[in-house]
């Protein structure tokens, strides 16, 4: 059998952001052991399932992982070990908010043998910040990150997003010389989406805030594609950047459709609308599922799992996994001002 990707879904924040519409909870500190200890047994059964095959990569999605305390992620990990047989040099990645770490907290990453951090900055402006509902500041999040090399991490990507209504062009240049200063081995960029059932959708429906503009965050997407390529940045898929030679590991296994896990899965439905199903009904979680990644199509927590796991990206989406058109949401950055073609604005989900 091929190498498997596994993705790891911890559904936990210390806050939810208003434009976010993943399967996370925040306030739910109680049910981590709970939810650690059904996700380990369905990390089991998989392995189980499928006769501990290999593992190459390991991707702790979210969510926040880092909101767990250290030994619950060890759990995680070392049913992982148990139930896959997990390559010596395999990487790695756990998702971190700049607002949830600090020295000690990387330390104990690395000595669970987190390789690869995937940190959501999001922005270098305080107050796009407190707009995205963030709970860390810009110095924070410089700090988290020169904390993270400390630490001994020499494999790091930043999340931003642009897009925002209203964006300062130059803000967002700000941020993107801020992250080039930084660094990382990775970048992922996304552009504001508002998605149905959350507070920003809400807001945007009765007119407190204005919709993200389609062509303001095409005239920004096209910024950062050439500041990052003057940096020497390698554009790898529509939101993702590399330094040359420091694509995640993956990459070539997407391409030749090989299987990925996916344990815990972020949708609602896979634990329940109701937060007491994490604690009260394991079961609720329990079909980790395997599927090709050459399937034409998936389902959102499918592809989401797939693609954070298979170096799409360090928590970055891979476009090709989203089936877009030019009628579609992910599809809608259309033809605009004559230089805008249907195709060419696909817009990874985050």
């Amino acid at each position: 059998m091929h190498p498997l990707a596994l993705y790891v879904h911890i559904p936990f924040c210390a806050a939810r952001c208003p434009y976010c519409d993943f399967n996370t909870y925040a306030g739910l500190e109680a049910q981590f052991e709970p939810y650690v200890a059904a996700l380990a047994e369905e990390i089991h059964q998989a392995g189980a399932r499928l006769d501990r095959p290999p593992a190459r990569t390991i991707f702790i999605g979210g969510g926040t992982p880092t909101v767990l305390p250290p030994d619950l992620l060890a759990r995680a990990l070392a049913a992982c070990r148990e139930a896959f047989a997990v390559a010596a040099d395999a990487e790695i990645t756990s998702e971190a908010n700049p607002g949830t770490v600090d020295q000690v907290r990387f330390a104990a990453l690395r000595e669970l043998g987190v390789n690869r951090l995937s940190m959501g900055v999001q922005s270098f402006d305080d107050a796009e910040l407190r707009w995205l509902g963030r709970i860390h500041t810009a110095a924070e999040a410089v700090a988290a990150f020169r904390a993270a090399r400390r630490a001994g991490f020499a494999n790091i990507n930043l999340d931003f997003i642009f897009g925002l209504p209203g964006q300062n062009p130059a803000t967002w240049m700000r941020t993107l010389a801020q992250a080039i200063d930084l660094g990382p081995e990775h970048l992922s960029l996304y552009s504001l989406i508002v998605e149905d059932g959350t507070p920003l959708a809400d807001q945007v429906r009765r007119g407190a805030i204005a919709e993200p503009d389609d062509d303001l965050a095409a005239d920004l997407y096209e910024m950062a594609c050439k500041t990052l390529a003057d940096a020497g940045y390698v554009q790898y898929e529509i939101s993702n950047w590399a330094r040359a030679g420091q694509g995640a590991k993956g990459k070539g296994q997407e391409a030749r459709g090989r299987e990925q896990e996916a344990g815990g899965r972020n949708q609602p439905s896979a634990i329940s609308h109701q937060p007491s199903a994490i604690s009260h009904q394991p079961s609720a979680i329990s079909a980790v599922t395997t599927w090709s990644t050459g399937a034409t199509s998936r389902t959102w927590a499918s592809a989401r799992a797939h693609t954070a796991s298979t170096g799409a990206g360090a928590g970055g989406t891979c476009a090709g996994c989203v089936p877009t058109s030019s009628g579609s949401p992910r599809g809608r950055r259309r033809k605009r001002r004559g230089r805008r073609s249907a195709g060419r604005w696909r817009w990874a989900r985050r």
